[in-house]
């Protein structure tokens, strides 16, 4: 079988090229090994993206394969996942269930667990069509998946996000939900539940702060490189097609709720520490070894950048003092 190199924030991973085409693999286009990013500030003017609230159908939306104008990305050329279609172990005797959950995404019932033979995640389509299952071996790149292009494509795109953050995790990275804008070389991530308007935010910064641009919307994956933490786009954003190759670092994080007013303050040590959690991989929250290195990640973070929360309107004066706030020596103009 023949494979593909695609690197996504600096880790390699390795596909199969019979994968199905579609949406999610012209997403991945744009970090196929090779096409790493150029240059040193931001993302390319004039790119535009719809927000959230405006649901795009992605199987009619391309990809955004704009190369960006963002730092190089830093790779390790040794591929952190593997995956192999066949035959997928079943779970074993000693299988303990860490989370299961609704992927509205597929109208499936998920299931993620852990056994001696590494973690495992199962996903049956309510329709009664076959389950797709992803296993990783412990520490191995190794991914063994049945599925196949009978199966619908949104089971793919979410299983190897999983497998993927299962292997970040060993590189100090993991995604956050989040969405991320790009300004002045730097990005920041706006965190909160879904509905509490981190789209909304982020579109509020593209049309009232000059040069602002969306990196991702949904999906970031955040990585600690020596004493930096950076943010970089990734093949998952959501509704929101905007999968750009780009790594920057991190000017500041916010946690957003909706209030009556806008006021913003930054937040202690424990503060930040309930506020970054919950954005992290969820699956992952019951298992000792997986949400230990979820927490130094997050130790770390904490410790390089600022963490904010933002009580906010959805008006153009929350953004700018979003904006004035994380990067005081900067004008607006």
């Amino acid at each position: 079988m023949k494979y593909r190199k695609y690197v996504i924030a600096g880790i390699t991973i390795e596909l199969p090229d019979t994968l199905p085409g579609g949406h999610f693999a012209r997403a991945l286009e744009t970090f196929a090994a090779g096409s790493a990013a150029k240059g040193a500030d931001g993302l390319p003017a004039g790119s535009t993206h719809p927000a959230a609230t405006t649901p795009v159908p992605p199987a009619a939306t391309p990809a955004d394969t704009t190369d960006p104008a963002a730092g190089a990305t830093i790779a390790d050329t040794t591929p952190a996942l593997r995956l192999a279609p066949g035959i997928c172990p079943p779970a074993q005797a000693d299988y303990r269930e860490l989370d299961n959950f609704d992927f509205a995404d597929a109208d499936a019932d998920c299931r993620f667990g852990i056994d001696a033979a590494g973690y495992l995640l199962e996903m049956a389509p309510r329709s009664g069509s076959s389950p797709a299952r992803f296993r990783k071996q412990f520490d191995m790149p190794d991914v063994t998946t049945d599925f196949t292009p009978l199966h619908d494509p949104a089971l793919l795109r979410f299983g190897l996000w999983t497998m993927f953050n299962l292997a970040a995790l060993r590189r100090h990275s993991v995604a956050f939900h989040s969405s991320v804008i790009a300004w002045h070389g730097r990005g920041v991530l706006f965190l909160g539940e879904s509905g509490t308007g981190k789209s909304t935010h982020t579109r509020l910064w593209r049309e009232h702060i000059p040069g602002a641009r969306l990196l991702n919307d949904d999906s970031p994956i955040v990585r600690i490189l020596g004493d930096e933490a950076r943010v970089c786009g990734s093949p998952w954003s959501g509704k929101t097609p905007c999968y750009h190759n780009v790594e920057l670092p991190i000017a500041g994080i916010v946690r957003l709720s909706q209030a009556p007013r806008n006021a913003i303050r930054r937040l202690r040590t424990l503060e930040a520490l309930g506020a970054l959690i919950p954005s992290a991989p969820p699956a992952f929250a019951r298992d000792e070894r997986l949400q230990d290195r979820i927490c130094e990640i997050i130790s770390q973070l904490i410790r390089r950048v600022p963490v904010y929360h933002l009580e906010c309107l959805p008006d153009a004066e929350a953004a700018r003092l979003a904006c004035t706030t994380i990067f005081p020596d900067e004008n607006l103009r």
